[in-house]
């Protein structure tokens, strides 16, 4: 009896999240493959597009109760998707996804490390800074990154950070529903885009199965799973298992794209995890006592 009661409060939540996770980058590996036909921008145009059609299906955001002010927060929020999710994919263009994901964490753990000033902080930063340097263009570096791609995570990472601030704000009003109600925001914002750059190829119907299996991979499962999780998990424990999602994505980019990182490159992403997981297990909000 307490077996069972153990694995469904700690060990299953743990194997659900590592699902998802490996889901999303396994669906970002997917997504890839389809950059030389449609480009990053119809690609994410048609993830987001057929995610908003799942999510819809499964969680009828037309119940929500909406107001003027609940709006905001939501068109923010799902602003700030649509923007994570293109310059994600624009950045994959150019540089392994390993890299990519490890530079998008940044943003939330920017945003997470606002909100302490102790000490132990500062290592924190002085990491993941450290890991970010490892990743600088040099004369020495075996494998020279493309300075717009890293550019264009850590713009990604910037965007992650506001979609936690107003996802914070819109899921407190509306529940569940926040996900769909947000992914139909990020879909109007990048399919116009999307259409202008790939033009009538983004609706070949040779390539809806592959587009179905990102939005799937990329949203709706990890998105479901996730929210299980959290549910179960304490808020902290599932982000310091959150910041395993650098290396499973590197790992993916090796075993689905062939992506081979030189090994200061590996050594960037550890730093960069082992930034993340300490934040996240250390950190104290402002004004709490020492």
């Amino acid at each position: 009896m307490l077996r069972s009661s153990h694995f469904a409060l700690v060990i299953l939540p743990i194997m659900l999240l590592l699902i998802a996770m490996t889901s999303i980058q396994s669906g970002a590996s997917l997504a890839k493959g389809l950059f030389p036909l449609i480009g990053a921008t119809g690609t994410t145009a048609l993830r987001l597009g057929l995610a908003a059609l799942i999510l819809c299906v499964l969680m009828r955001p037309w119940q929500a109760r909406l107001t003027l002010r609940s709006c905001r927060s939501l068109v923010a929020y799902g602003l700030a998707l649509g923007s994570m999710n293109l310059l994600f994919y624009l950045s994959l263009q150019t540089i392994p996804l390993g890299i990519a994901v490890a530079l998008e964490f940044t943003g939330p753990l920017g945003l997470a490390l606002l909100s302490s000033r102790r000490l132990l902080d500062f290592a924190w930063i002085a990491l993941a800074v450290f890991g970010l340097w490892l990743l600088l263009p040099s004369a020495q570096a075996d494998v020279q990154l493309d300075p717009l791609g890293m550019a264009l995570a850590l713009g990604a990472g910037l965007c992650w950070a506001l979609y936690i601030i107003f996802g914070q704000k819109a899921g407190a009003e509306h529940g569940r529903q926040t996900v769909a109600l947000g992914t139909i925001v990020a879909a109007l914002l990048v399919f116009p885009i999307g259409v202008w750059h790939a033009g009538s190829s983004m609706f070949t119907l040779d390539l809806l199965p592959i587009a179905l299996g990102v939005a799937v991979l990329s949203s709706a499962l990890p998105y479901s799973l996730e929210m299980i999780a959290l549910t179960r998990l304490p808020a902290r424990t599932f982000s310091i298992l959150m910041s395993m999602e650098p290396a499973i994505a590197a790992l993916s980019g090796l075993l689905f794209l062939s992506e081979r990182l030189a090994f200061n490159q590996w050594l960037a992403i550890g730093a960069i995890i082992l930034a993340s997981a300490g934040a996240a297990a250390t950190i104290r909000p402002k004004g709490r006592p020492l």
